[in-house]
């Protein structure tokens, strides 16, 4: 009896070159996917550093500005009103300005006996800046306070940290308040013409946006972003000013006594 040898079926199988074609695809797939995550991580971080940025810098001048409406006169020299010095640091614009205010203090003050910690209701304010210690390309911002008001209010006190990538921060100063007025250098410096309160001053802050890490990878960003502000300061604060109003303890002389006078005497009994 004859049999019939099977026959080896044809087609089994890939061949080398599919599935080399295959790897191909796969990969290109593969990569394609990786550069859309990058891509999108990317904007991740920028839209986060945008955001950041965004909060932070109208918060410092919505501090400052805060701290300026408080800003008081009340038995206070000229002289020491308010105090804005044009300085560079490092090649940045780094101004700062000092004053007197009623904002409830933020740092609460350690007294030396105890833990006790008291807040004033008056307080000296400042603003300034110093080289980053960690960068040449920035400056750092701090906020000084010092608790209640003593004989130096420009000085002394603690600082508060603020931000550390500042490009610039620039205060202009107006005497006169209008489209022409020219703005001047320093205001209430030791021995300056200008003392007291000017009619507005503009400020102008510039922050470089913050780098981030992705998965061990820094994102380096080199984007600025510039906050400015326009402070007028009220009639009232000036007409103040003028008056130069000073608290004094009222002296109230006593009543001159007549020793000669004698006390009157109650009138008589109704004898029905």
């Amino acid at each position: 009896m004859n049999r019939a040898r099977p026959q080896a079926a044809s087609g089994a199988g890939f061949t080398l070159i599919e599935v080399m074609l295959t790897l191909v695809i796969m990969a290109g797939i593969m990569v394609t996917i990786t550069q859309i995550l990058n891509a999108a991580r990317t904007s991740r971080d920028a839209i986060h550093n945008i955001q950041e940025q965004q909060l932070a810098g109208p918060a410092i001048l919505q501090q400052l500005e805060n701290d300026l409406r408080a800003l008081t006169v009340y038995d206070r020299d000229p002289r020491f009103a308010l105090r804005i010095e044009n300085r560079v640091l490092s090649g940045f614009e780094a101004d700062s300005i000092d004053f007197v205010c009623t904002t409830d203090g933020l740092l609460p003050f350690r007294e030396h006996a105890g833990d006790r910690f008291r807040r004033a209701d008056v307080n000296e304010v400042g603003y300034h800046l110093r080289p980053n210690p960690t960068s040449d390309d920035f400056l750092e911002l701090y906020r000084r306070e010092d608790f209640g008001v003593d004989d130096k209010p420009f000085e002394g006190g603690e600082f508060a940290f603020l931000h550390d990538r500042v490009k610039a921060f620039e205060i202009r100063i107006y005497r006169e308040d209008g489209v022409d007025a020219e703005p001047v250098e320093s205001w209430g410096d030791a021995g300056s013409e200008f003392v007291g309160l000017p009619a507005r001053i503009e400020v102008e802050l510039v922050l470089e946006l913050a780098p981030r890490l992705v998965r061990e990878q820094l994102v380096v960003t080199h984007s600025t972003v510039t906050y400015k502000r326009v402070f007028r300061f009220p009639a009232s604060l000036a007409q103040a000013q003028e008056l130069g109003v000073v608290p004094v303890i009222p002296r109230i002389a006593k009543p001159a006594v007549n020793t000669e006078s004698k006390p009157q005497e109650p009138p008589p009994a109704d004898s029905r």
